[in-house]
């Protein structure tokens, strides 16, 4: 295993102090609006592609007969300008009357009945960055004790129009508020993406007292670029996040584009690698009823979730960053296995990468090795040398088991070396990968 493992993990856990409502112990997964369908409202001219019930049940009827709910994928997410501009008499939230005509308690009824949970989005200012009704300071524990009427499952605070002050104040409310209301509910904060999302500003220790899940930074974009800039931040600041990261308590690096316009197949096996060693929540942004066979199996690959939701829930890092473009990144899994993504953010051609898992700070023994993406397995030591051939903006992913142990009754047999040295079934990939 990789040397520093044990400190490193020991270390991790001293520091994570996780919101205590027994919520998202591995990151969450689901299916949330925003990126792919955005604000858009016009039902008479776009009626398949508008914020409305119709658009939540279709998604709902995908993700519970296409197999995303069996992998994992069981949040579904209302984002902005799902309500209407005016309060109801009570001083409460009301949804549009037209696109949302059997109103939210209809629409989480129809989610649950499939076996899924549904996602409500809030903003702790004046507005929502829609310029919908928000959740000031004194709306709090009525917006709180609302969506625990419409049994909602998940609530997603954004902080557009609100201070720092305000925020210091509201996103621990609205946590306080959210519990004493006695419904189990998800709370995804954005507070740290409004503060720069490094100390001093943000406090990532209170931060993982309250929130289950934080935005730390901008909004992804359908593009290349986009998910470049954010894979950078996160990893340019690892010593800092990385920490703050645990059961119950993620770094949220954004949705999942994989399926929409911006990415090639290549991009999208990349992001779907580096979202998985950031333990990220995964979040898919994309149009479920037309999604191509190559991106969904790239977002249902069991392998690439399984290395997502390992229960440790330690966020891995970068480890290395050659000149040539090449990077290498790692994340201890449970078992003492661990994951590797060797990543090429060349342009050209295919890299060959010529490494050894000795150069790679692993102990001495064989591993086995199994490739992500083609299903491939070997047996590697750790001082052999290997080449991986990465594609350009691609990446190659690796479950990499714990070494193997001497079984000296597979060694000797009649006093004579008989069959392999290793007991095969102590670093045999997990069956359920397979």
């Amino acid at each position: 295993m990789y040397s520093a493992a044990l400190v490193f993990v020991s270390a991790l856990f001293a520091a994570t102090s996780a919101l205590d409502n027994g919520l998202m112990r591995t990151p969450p997964m689901g299916w949330l609006a925003w990126e792919r369908f955005r604000c858009d409202i016009d039902c008479e001219n776009d009626p398949k592609n508008c914020i409305s019930e119709k658009l939540f049940m279709d998604m709902a009827d995908r993700l519970s007969e296409d197999g995303w709910r069996e992998l994992g994928y069981v949040y579904l997410n209302i984002d902005d300008c799902w309500a209407s501009m005016q309060r109801d008499k009570q001083g409460r939230l009301q949804p549009d009357p037209k696109r949302f005509p059997g109103g939210i308690r209809k629409l989480s009824r129809y989610i649950h009945d499939r076996g899924l949970k549904l996602g409500i989005y809030g903003d702790m200012g004046t507005h929502t960055c829609g310029g919908y009704p928000g959740t000031p300071l004194d709306k709090i524990e009525i917006d709180a004790q609302t969506f625990a009427d419409w049994e909602v499952d998940m609530l997603k605070f954004d902080g557009c129009y609100s201070n720092a002050t305000e925020q210091a104040q509201g996103y621990p409310q609205m946590s306080k508020a959210l519990n004493a209301t006695g419904r189990p509910m998800g709370y995804s904060c954005s507070w740290p993406a409004y503060q720069g999302g490094l100390p001093p500003k943000v406090n990532y220790t209170q931060l993982a007292e309250i929130c289950n899940l934080w935005r730390n930074y901008g909004d992804i974009q359908d593009s290349w670029d986009s998910v470049l800039n954010i894979v950078d931040w996160f990893f340019e600041n690892q010593d800092v996040l990385i920490p703050a990261a645990g059961p119950g308590s993620w770094n949220d690096p954004d949705m999942l584009i994989i399926g929409d316009f911006g990415l090639s197949m290549e991009q999208s096996r990349a992001q779907m690698a580096l979202w998985a060693i950031m333990a990220a929540p995964l979040f898919m942004s994309n149009d479920l009823r037309t999604i191509s066979s190559g991106a969904r199996s790239i977002l249902q690959n069991k392998m690439a979730i399984s290395i997502n939701q390992d229960p440790l829930g330690i966020q891995g890092r970068n480890i290395i960053k050659e000149n040539s473009g090449i990077q290498v990144f790692w994340r201890p899994l449970s078992g003492n296995s661990s994951a590797l993504v060797f990543f090429s953010r060349r342009t050209d051609m295919p890299y060959r990468y010529k490494t050894s898992l000795s150069k790679l700070k692993y102990t001495t023994g064989s591993y086995k090795i199994f490739d992500v993406f083609t299903g491939k397995t070997m047996m590697l030591k750790d001082a052999t040398e290997f080449v991986v051939s990465i594609n350009p903006t691609g990446v190659v992913m690796w479950y990499v088991s714990a070494p193997a142990k001497p079984s000296l009754r597979q060694f000797y047999q009649g006093g004579r070396l008989k069959g392999a040295a290793y007991n095969d079934h102590k670093n045999a990939i997990p069956p359920v990968f397979l």
